[in-house]
């Protein structure tokens, strides 16, 4: 999904020091908490979509897929043994835990969602909800588990075999990530005493992983995403110490050795895709996938919450998409302005996963020291967080589409969207999934060229930090009971959406009143 962002994730990560501290010269400006959360329209019912739109649901390899030698199953395999099993707070992981990991048996965290055993049936499942397109990541591991390889393991070019033929064979589009947070874990062996994306030769194996890919996959797929929200697996990994490389640097300059590296892996990816389409003759579109939030102040009186909050935003936000865009990693917050080669124009589309609003609060006497909180705990009848306390704010995922569309002037792909929902009757996925499309209709009403959504996810499956807790599928697994799914209210009602290819007046009325202008 992608993943949930964590307090402490922000607070490590944004060290403003070099920005706020200046700043507190200019008037009043910046960030704006606007009131309610779902924007105002009187347009008439029904709120249709282009023709050909794709509906779909996102996963990825890890999180559902049997584990391979990976640096998060060396991370699951030391959590276990040595039973780091706590978090803070709902949605708040503690560095170093997976919440609650060992409460699940070593099969279910072996087999995650138990798909490799279950590909064609998923996928038919996914038909059957009339899905047109799914998004899923390839595992580099699986395809090259030891280091020494120069040629991709047959049977892992076998498994994604099955994927696409199943894909196939139910005309489900494939839209296929190739780097989702997770490398193989002979990656993390020093080299020149660095590890990761950091090594020498770290592009050397990328590139060959990639060229595997594009050699057996290239022609299959139109829609590709190079990474996954970069910006939360540098700082979750690099800052915060919740992702592997379980990592706290001394603040955001210590992330440029990384994400640098990230931006020319993408750089390298594209240049392959594009090339091998052009061979091929058959066109791809090719972006990333970055994580939105709507940063805005706790308090609007207050100018520091206000200017730290759209800091926050432009360098956890925009600053990687900016990048691709021009060719430079501009930060004020890493203090970075660097050029990367052949990296400026490669996006085709602009991908967004976008799941609430969070709040910052700062602090007068110490600046650098401010809060971000997950939702107004004064305000939490609007907020209506859910399980794991992120609030609910539909509008702002309007704001976040329009806004792409004014920076980049480029298709859009919301290639994640949802909720966590426990519940066999999930009501608040059912309400949040019509608010956001109903905002997401509103924003192509105003020019955006949204082209597919894709909901996170088509099932239950392996949530990063929070293990198998948060939940967040349209299907429910049940994992003491071998795997079983069950679709949710969730499931139907997005097949509703996707035969009516929109909303149609009865269901905004189920789900209305709605704001007026």
């Amino acid at each position: 999904m992608g993943t949930s962002l964590r307090r402490k994730l922000i607070l490590s990560a944004l060290g403003l020091s070099a920005v706020l501290v200046p700043a507190l010269t200019i008037p009043w400006f910046g960030a704006r908490r606007l009131p309610g959360t779902r924007s105002s329209t009187n347009l008439p019912a029904p709120y249709l979509f282009p023709p050909g739109f794709l509906w779909g649901t996102a996963t990825a390899a890890y999180q559902i897929e049997d584990t391979q030698d990976d640096d998060w199953a060396a991370f699951e395999r030391d959590v276990v043994a040595h039973h780091r099993v706590e978090h803070r707070a709902p949605g708040q992981a503690q560095p170093g835990h997976i919440h609650k990991l060992t409460d699940f048996s070593e099969e279910v965290r072996l087999k995650k969602t138990d798909f490799d055993a279950r590909i064609e049936s998923d996928l038919a499942m996914a038909a059957a909800m009339k899905h047109s397109s799914y998004r899923f990541s390839i595992s580099w591991s699986r395809l090259f588990p030891r280091q020494e390889m120069t040629e991709p393991d047959p049977a892992g070019i076998a498994y994604y075999q099955r994927i696409f033929a199943a894909l196939d064979q139910h005309r489900l589009k494939p839209a296929v990530t190739l780097f989702h947070f997770v490398s193989p874990s002979w990656f993390w062996q020093e080299q020149g005493g660095k590890r990761g994306w950091e090594r020498a030769d770290a592009l050397l194996h990328f590139e060959r992983f990639v060229a595997a890919v594009v050699k057996h996959f290239g022609g299959r797929a139109e829609l590709w995403c190079t990474l996954n929200e970069p910006m939360v697996y540098a700082y979750a990994g690099y800052l915060d110490g919740t992702f592997p490389p379980l990592e706290k640097r001394s603040g955001p300059p210590a992330l440029v050795p990384v994400l640098s590296q990230l931006l020319r892996a993408h750089a390298l990816a594209y240049r392959l895709l594009k090339e091998d389409a052009a061979r091929r003759g058959k066109p791809v579109q090719v972006g990333i996938a970055q994580h939105v939030r709507a940063f805005q102040p706790l308090r609007n009186h207050h100018p520091l919450d206000r200017l730290t909050a759209q800091i926050i935003d432009q360098a956890f936000v925009w600053d990687f998409l900016d990048a691709l865009h021009s060719g430079q990693l501009r930060s004020k917050v890493m203090n970075v302005d660097l050029s990367i080669p052949g990296l400026a124009g490669t996006q085709d589309y602009v991908g967004l996963n976008y799941y609430g609003r969070f709040y910052v609060k700062s602090n007068l006497l110490r600046p650098t020291k401010f809060e971000v909180l997950m939702h107004d705990p004064n305000n939490v009848a609007e907020d209506k967080p859910n399980e794991l306390g992120w609030a609910s704010y539909p509008e702002g995922f309007r704001l976040a589409l329009l806004k792409a569309h004014q920076r980049y002037h480029l298709p859009l792909y919301v290639l994640e969207n949802g909720t966590a929902d426990s519940k066999l009757e999930d009501s608040d996925r059912q309400r949040l999934l019509v608010e956001h499309l109903r905002e997401m209709y509103l924003a192509q009403q105003q020019g955006v060229d949204v082209r597919g959504y894709f909901h996170w996810s088509l099932f239950d499956n392996f949530e990063w930090a929070e293990g198998f807790t948060a939940r967040f599928g349209l299907t429910h697994i049940d994992y003491q009971n071998h795997f079983h799914r069950t679709p949710r209210p969730s499931a139907a009602l997005y097949t509703r959406i996707i035969e009516n290819n929109g909303l149609d007046a009865a269901l905004l009325s189920q789900y209305g009143p709605w704001p007026q202008p």
